[in-house]
């Protein structure tokens, strides 16, 4: 049975909301459902379709102005029964009162259409990042350089030809401060050919000797270059024989100094010089003819400038007084020239020294360590003619370059070893000078004794 009075508003309680049945009642009897008005939003004026075809509901042309999945021409809108090209963007998540994207002619945005939505065709690229771009740039450049320099490094060392042992000289003298290289250049003549032989004036004598002979001391206050003439009269001390191993007693035979290289090779003139002088030597370098003449050629020759001219048909020289470039054959005929010298051995040693000291300084150029066209032909050229001692490093090789380099400009010194006179041909050393010479080397102090 229902207790509810039939036909009952709210309105008939007695208004409001007291006593009745819908919101705010007391009572627990739903309100009944409340019919809203329609209101009807106002539709905006659009100009016909341009393609319209006269009966009003337009053509397929039209529908390409029309929203996705609205009504077809003749058929009523959810808003009034009325095809007008409006969308309240309901049914397709546009904003209220914005026409949608399907409204719109296609390309007919110029690049951007106003709502947020991206320009038509490709994206715009995002601005380089700068920052970074310079960052693994220089990440890379660094890999490659120690890369190279790492490469660079094991290829030289492999081609250095250590095949001189120290180790077999015996009653060897202490050793001081700083360091010092015996660097020899010998009249080898080994892997020429006779065009070659011909074209450099080496003649063709068997086996080899030497022609230069130097002490170079590296230490921390000034380096030292000090030439030894080959005609230098010395004592062959006991030795033990490089290849036979056998001990030879000393007899106190004196002979030139050159003669000890050809009497027992490398180990003996160290042994030699050591036990004439009492200066230990820690490192040997010895380069042939061919070496030195392509060392020169893969700078590019070097540059002297002579002050006096002079001819010598042994050595092939001919050259005149003032700045010139001497390639590898006439740079070579230079340091050999001794019979064109009234005072022949010892003027050969002051040339001597002055072209070393200059190849040295092309060489650790900028020139040419930044030029690796320049650079690598050089380190060949010197590494496959180079012969040094078992103990030799690319940092001792380097060091000795420098040396020389810092000679030829003019911060180290360059003497002859002093000379108090000769005997049967035979230069004769100034003991006292020797002594104090080597006494300052072995404290690595500056060197104030003169060869004069």
């Amino acid at each position: 049975m229902n207790d509810w009075p039939e036909g009952r508003s709210d309105r008939q309680s007695g208004g409001g909301n007291r006593g009745g049945y819908g919101r705010g009642s007391g009572s627990a009897r739903p309100e009944g459902a409340r019919v809203m008005r329609h209101v009807q939003r106002p539709v905006p004026q659009q100009p016909p379709s341009p393609y319209d075809n006269g009966n009003g509901q337009g053509d397929v042309f039209d529908d390409l102005y029309r929203p996705e999945g609205g009504p077809q021409a003749g058929q009523q809108s959810y808003d009034g029964g009325h095809d007008n090209g409006y969308d309240s963007g309901y049914n397709t998540g546009q904003v209220y009162g914005q026409p949608s994207r399907a409204t719109r002619p296609p390309g007919g945005n110029g690049g951007g259409d106003g709502y947020g939505a991206p320009p038509t065709g490709r994206p715009a690229k995002p601005a380089p990042n700068w920052r970074k771009r310079i960052k693994w740039t220089a990440i890379t450049l660094v890999t490659v350089l120690v890369v190279t320099s790492v490469a660079t490094y094991f290829w030289a060392d492999s081609k250095l030809h250590r095949d001189v042992d120290l180790s077999k000289v015996i009653d060897r003298p202490d050793g001081g401060d700083g360091t010092n290289y015996l660097i020899v250049g010998t009249d080898s003549r080994e892997g020429m050919s006779a065009e070659e032989k011909k074209k450099l004036h080496t003649g063709s004598a068997e086996g080899k000797r030497t022609d230069t002979m130097m002490i170079l001391h590296v230490g921390d206050n000034g380096d030292t270059l000090v030439s030894l003439p080959r005609d230098s009269n010395v004592t062959i001390p006991s030795f033990k024989g490089a290849e036979s191993g056998k001990l030879y007693p000393a007899t106190g035979r004196q002979t030139k100094l050159n003669a000890a290289y050809a009497e027992d090779g490398p180990e003996l003139l160290v042994r030699t010089v050591e036990a004439n002088t009492g200066l230990r030597i820690d490192h040997y370098a010895e380069i042939g003819f061919a070496g030195f003449a392509n060392i020169v050629d893969s700078v590019g020759g070097v540059e002297m400038n002579l002050k006096d001219g002079f001819k010598d048909k042994w050595s092939g020289a001919d050259f005149k007084a003032g700045k010139q470039t001497l390639n590898g054959q006439q740079a070579l005929a230079f340091v050999r020239t001794r019979h064109a010298f009234a005072a022949s051995d010892l003027q050969r040693t002051k040339n001597q020294q002055a072209f070393l000291a200059a190849l040295a300084h092309k060489v650790a150029s900028p020139s040419t360590i930044m030029n690796p066209f320049k650079l690598y032909p050089t380190l060949g050229a010197g590494l496959d003619s180079l012969v040094v001692d078992k103990d030799m490093s690319l940092w001792n090789l380097a060091s000795m370059f420098m040396a020389m380099k810092s000679v030829s400009g003019g911060d180290g010194k360059s003497m002859n070893m002093p000379v108090s006179g000769s005997s049967g041909g035979n230069l004769l050393w100034d003991k006292a000078k020797v002594k104090q010479l080597v006494d300052q080397f072995n404290a690595d102090e500056k060197v104030t004794v003169t060869s004069d």
